[in-house]
């Protein structure tokens, strides 16, 4: 009987060995891990989604579809699809092409005067000071709404009681137009709107300009370089990605120039300040042109992404020196 038992359980040994190791459970998967962490992800982004399907999808491709119709907002009858009739009409339409041209100069102005005022603030700050306090009081007019900023303007320009003529006439000059003469309605505008952005931009580029390292500037110092040779040569070549992230948001604004002029001019005089987006505006709520608005507004999408992407390409803004 010890003889049977004992056989019995060397062949159950000799089964197990043959069977190899037994496998015990090792820990958890990495892609459990990463499947958890995708779907905590997915819940946080989702608020942010779905507003942004909300407000940026939906009316996109709603504005899509009307600018293919003959959408009147008041109008019992459904819109009509007239396919591409407004952009046919659009491609003919003389005020169309006035408003390009009159947002094209508005552009010029504003981002030129805004960048180069923006570029000697932000160096000044980074090789002079540093003070919180000033940083501060250049972001105030920015944070100012852009009706109040306009309406405190529309009241310093005024051409009778403006308190900008009544400084001209003390020196002996007569009284201008700032906002009624067609020559210099856009100027004005323009300088409006650099002088509520320049210290928010300034700010922008002062940060760019803390991420190049002093030791730059210590060694091209010591080569003999002044300081103008030092922010044409050094400063604004590692300063290229800040830059077109600014150029970028800075056309992009520009072309959506709107409050300003609604409250100042309203597109006068003689449609000299009628930018596209107040074209596109009076074509939607002062003639209830939905669908030939929409059409307008989908012409604009497609200029300002043609010239974002060819503004980031021109400007290697993915790519640094620092690196």
């Amino acid at each position: 009987m010890t003889t049977l038992r004992t056989a019995t359980a060397e062949k159950k040994n000799a089964t197990s060995a043959s069977r190899g190791p037994v496998q015990r459970p090792g820990p958890p998967r990495k892609r459990s891990v990463m499947d958890h962490q995708g779907r905590a992800a997915a819940l946080f982004l989702a608020p942010a989604l779905i507003g942004f399907a909300l407000f940026y999808v939906y009316p996109a491709v709603r504005g899509a579809y009307l600018s293919l119709t003959n959408y009147n907002p008041v109008s019992p009858r459904p819109p009509e699809f007239v396919g591409l009739e407004n952009y046919q009409q659009l491609w003919n339409d003389e005020l169309f092409w006035k408003s390009l041209r009159v947002t094209a100069e508005y552009v010029v102005l504003n981002i030129v005067s805004q960048t180069v005022l923006a570029l000697v603030l932000a160096a000044l700050m980074a090789r002079l000071t540093r003070s919180v306090v000033l940083r501060a009081t250049l972001l105030i007019p920015w944070l100012v709404p852009n009706v109040t900023v306009a309406l405190t303007w529309f009241w310093l320009l005024d051409a009778n009681l403006g308190f900008a003529n009544h400084l001209l006439g003390a020196v002996g000059i007569s009284p201008q137009g700032f906002l009624s003469d067609p020559d210099q309605a856009m100027p004005a505008i323009a300088a409006i709107n650099t002088w509520a952005y320049t210290g928010y931009t300034a700010l922008l580029l002062y940060a760019g300009m803390l991420q190049i390292p002093k030791q730059i500037y210590e060694a091209a110092a010591i080569d003999g370089l002044r300081e103008i040779r030092l922010f044409f040569h050094i400063t604004l070549p590692l300063l290229r990605p800040v830059l077109a992230l600014v150029l970028v948001v800075s056309l992009i604004g520009s072309f959506q120039i709107f409050d300003t002029i609604a409250v100042t001019t309203k597109g006068g005089p003689v449609n000299a300040t009628q930018a596209i987006y107040y074209y596109i505006y009076r074509q939607a709520f002062s003639y209830l042109h939905m669908g030939y608005a929409s059409a307008l507004a989908m012409t604009l999408v497609l200029i300002l992404g043609s010239l974002t992407f060819l503004q980031l390409r021109m400007l290697r803004a993915s790519s640094s020196d620092l690196a």
